[in-house]
């Protein structure tokens, strides 16, 4: 194999990883702020599902999650499922266990901020609802990028678990070339691969982080 094809086939799987990436925040992010008020639930019930929620998605492997999306279809409702749900089971095992990361880092920017800005906000005549958007959630966000940085560049690494459901991602294409041809070029393009990507991701985080500077 010639080192221009070898790109090609990295690059296509790629292209997948990015999907992977990209698809898993896209639903992770928000979804991680719907769990994180359900954590802080005033009401019992609420608060200790969510609490369960977080507990399981954190302790139990991430591979784990992905085999339990795809074949729990089948062996629980016996569904023959189609080939598209390969990679969507992915991006929902994926999306659900960034999700609990990402509630726990919310809830915990969130508490953070000082009992008396809810207390100001109220004095001024601000609505709970305005109160957290226009007050609480900007401080918020300045604060919890830096985790949120850390869960993002963990996610593209994690990308290459999706090996565990025949998902065609640059790390499994670079392994059957590098096991086909006998050498571990492929392996180290990859990892090239792999941390450009972290850089850009990287970089962009810290772009955004810099731009809220002002909420400090």
């Amino acid at each position: 194999m010639t080192f221009g094809s070898l790109l090609s086939a990295l690059a296509l799987g790629l292209l997948t990883s990015v999907n992977i990436f990209v698809f898993t925040l896209v639903f992770s992010l928000p979804l991680g702020m719907l769990i994180a008020f359900g954590r802080m639930s005033k009401i019992l019930p609420v608060r200790l599902f969510f609490q369960l929620y977080i507990s399981v998605m954190r302790g139990t492997p991430l591979m784990l999650q992905l085999i339990v999306c795809f074949f729990g279809p089948y062996y629980l409702f016996g569904w023959s499922l189609p080939v598209w749900y390969r990679m969507m089971s992915v991006i929902l095992a994926f999306s659900l266990n960034y999700a609990a990361y990402f509630a726990e880092i919310y809830r915990a920017g969130i508490q953070s901020i000082p009992i008396g800005q809810y207390e100001a906000a109220n004095v001024l005549g601000f609505t709970p609802a305005q109160t957290f958007r226009k007050i609480i959630l900007p401080q918020v966000i300045k604060r919890v990028i830096p985790p949120v940085t850390n869960e993002v560049i963990t996610l593209v690494k994690d990308t290459s678990l999706a090996f565990s459901l025949s998902i065609m991602e640059m790390f499994t294409i670079a392994k059957q070339i590098a096991s086909t041809h006998t050498t571990l070029l492929p392996l180290v393009v990859a990892g090239i691969f792999y941390y450009v990507f972290n850089l850009v991701v990287a970089s962009g985080m810290q772009m955004i982080e810099k731009k809220l500077d002002y909420y400090r």
